[in-house]
Parts: C-alpha cells; sequence; structure tokens
C-alpha cells in the first residue's frame, strides 16, 4: 500500500508541476527574451521548466512525511495505517504542497527577473539620454 501511495504522491506531483510550469512558459519565455536579448535566453527558459519540475515534485513528495507509514515516529508509537481517510489527506497535501513549492520557486524567479529589467530599462535610458 505505502509503495501506491508513492507512486500515487509522485505521479499526481509530477502532473501538477508539468501543468504549472507549462501555464508559466510563455511569462518567462517572454521575460528572458526581454532582460537577455541574446539566444542563451532560451537555455535560461529551459532551466527554469527543469527547475519547476523539480521544484514541484521534491515539495509535493514529502518522503520524511510518507516515512510515517512504515516506521514509527517515535519508540513507543505504532506505525500509521493507510486508509481512504489517509489517502484523502495524502493527496491533498500533495496538490497543496506542490502549488506552493512553486508558487515560491517563481516568486524567487519573479523578483529577480524585476530586477535585471529594472536595471535593463535604466541602461536604455541612459543610452538614450547619450544619443539625444
Amino acid at each position: 500500500m505505502f509503495f501506491a501511495l508513492l507512486a500515487v504522491t509522485f505521479l499526481l506531483a509530477a502532473a501538477v508541476s508539468f501543468i504549472v510550469v507549462r501555464s508559466f512558459k510563455s511569462p518567462v519565455s517572454t521575460i528572458f527574451r526581454r532582460i537577455i536579448q541574446d539566444p542563451v535566453s532560451s537555455v535560461w527558459e529551459r532551466y527554469i521548466t527543469f527547475a519547476g519540475l523539480v521544484v514541484g515534485v521534491s515539495g509535493g513528495v514529502r518522503i520524511y512525511q510518507l516515512e510515517r507509514y512504515i516506521n514509527a515516529p517515535y519508540k513507543n508509537q505504532r506505525v500509521l495505517t493507510l486508509n481512504a481517510e489517509r489517502w484523502t489527506l495524502e493527496i491533498y497535501r500533495t496538490v497543496i504542497e506542490t502549488l506552493q513549492s512553486l508558487a515560491w520557486m517563481y516568486l524567487v524567479v519573479f523578483v529577480f527577473a524585476l530586477m535585471a529589467y529594472v536595471l535593463v530599462k535604466g541602461f536604455e535610458m541612459r543610452h538614450i539620454r547619450k544619443e539625444g
């Protein structure tokens, strides 16, 4: 039963991550093309896609939490049993933790992208003033 839960949480986290990463593909692409203005921007887009999948799956599949179903957390406690209620809770946690991990990752990416955009815009304005 534990292996089924591990497989389901992995597949669910991967699916949610794929959907979120796919929905952010266009904004990330636009931002990197604007900031970097070089063919290397596509490499950064691919890296962010990869990082999003890794962050989403690792955030959604919480191995230490799942260990409670094979090992007792403390010496005098029993191992938790996987019943329908715990399955529902674990599936819900997987979706929420995946989304939360991706939200934090994209927040960090977009904060740095915003700072880079401001710098690029400042250099462009300075260049326009020198020409004019």
